[in-house]
């Protein structure tokens, strides 16, 4: 099982910055999948969820509305499209494998066997 991250960069606030996440050695169809951000100190916190088999979905509250979460089967890519992007969503952002065929709570940390590697966003103000 990979994840592979990419599409990190350097934006300016109110820009727009899409990550992906190319998964290989299992279907990501069929397990929770989604992003979660870390600022060095603080605490990890979770971005966005899908499963897409149990149609379930999760977004944090300080990205609603502004970053959407989706997927192409045929190439087993996540993407994480972030627009109106601000100051403080500053961060590594790293893709993650929940659990098969479960539903995302938005307290999926604990329930992640693969990480991807981070990607650095970083938006100036």
């Amino acid at each position: 099982v990979q994840l592979q991250a990419c599409g990190g960069g350097l934006v300016q606030s109110g820009g727009s910055l899409r990550l992906s996440c190319v998964a290989s050695g299992f279907t990501l169809d069929d397990y929770a999948v989604g992003w979660f951000r870390q600022v060095p100190g603080k605490e990890r916190e979770e971005v966005s969820c899908i499963n897409r088999r149990v149609l379930s979905t999760y977004y944090g509250n300080s990205v609603k509305g502004r970053f959407t979460l989706s997927m192409n089967s045929a190439k087993n890519t996540l993407y994480l499209q972030m627009n109106n992007l601000t100051s403080e969503d500053t961060a590594n952002y790293y893709c993650a494998r929940g659990p098969y065929r479960a539903r995302c709570t938005g307290d999926d940390g604990p329930r992640i066997d693969y990480w991807g590697q981070g990607t650095l966003v970083t938006v100036s103000s």
